[in-house]
């Protein structure tokens, strides 16, 4: 896998799609980033607006004396210096890497609670007496057993669903909750998501845990006329205030 080249220019904000436009006119260049933000409690902690990120796949010119005369052309057109930024650059070379299978390296397996340890496929690990384990290849699916709510989500189907209860996984994502409420003793479960490349991934989860009598299909809540004992979905707030109606009408009186 051949390395690729970052280029990086400090401009103004305002005129960020004018030198994306340069880039993509004069370099062999894959894509651009415009900016990185980091949150925290729903604030932004910082960005990088103002630096153009832009990934090149060769260096078939010299993009930084390109760039050069594209900023005096655009002067020449009527830009002032505090509209144009002042074009600061730096070319690296990157390692071009798999990220596809990168994120595996650092997945480990999570202990979420006493009770329930998510494994990731590709590790071996011995239970403890009395544990369950859900062997998980999320795929392109939402759901590794390391997100907050994925684990209160567990931790309430440990606490609440009876053995022989029937259970509805609603966006089920990797089919992770599906599984834990089958191995807790769920007797008919269903999982559902509005995303249809996450199908095969929970299926193919569910073999990989030995697990039956689970059907995944893609559809949405207000599709569904079968009453549940047991209703669970780990989706975005706003989307559950949506379907919050739709969510009731499948649970099973009382």
């Amino acid at each position: 896998m051949s390395n690729y080249f970052e280029l990086k220019i400090s401009i103004n904000p305002d005129i960020e799609e004018i030198v994306s436009d340069i880039c993509f006119t004069n370099f062999s260049c894959e894509g651009v980033v415009l900016a990185e933000e980091a949150w925290k409690d729903l604030e932004m902690t910082s960005t990088t607006r103002g630096v153009l990120k832009v990934f090149l796949t060769e260096l078939d010119c010299n993009p930084v004396e390109i760039l050069k005369t594209e900023r005096e052309m655009l002067k020449s057109r009527g830009f002032t210096d505090d509209e144009l930024g002042t074009w600061e650059i730096t070319l690296d070379e990157k390692e071009n890497q798999d990220w596809s299978k990168k994120w595996k390296e650092k997945w480990t397996v999570t202990h979420v609670t006493d009770r329930i340890a998510v494994v990731p496929s590709w590790l071996s690990y011995e239970p403890k007496d009395d544990e369950i384990t859900i062997t998980l290849d999320p795929g392109c699916a939402f759901g590794t057993g390391t997100h907050q709510t994925t684990q209160l989500c567990m931790k309430a189907i440990e606490k609440y669903l009876k053995k022989g209860d029937s259970m509805a996984d609603i966006g089920t994502g990797s089919g992770i909750l599906a599984i834990c409420a089958k191995k807790f003793g769920a007797d008919e479960v269903y999982g559902c998501d509005n995303d249809e490349t996450v199908i095969d991934v929970c299926i193919e989860n569910a073999q990989i845990n030995k697990v039956q009598n689970i059907t995944f299909e893609l559809k949405t809540a207000d599709l569904l006329t079968e009453k549940y004992d047991f209703v669970c979905a780990n989706i975005l707030h706003n989307v559950l205030a949506e379907i919050m109606g739709d969510l009731k009408n499948i649970m099973k009186f009382g």
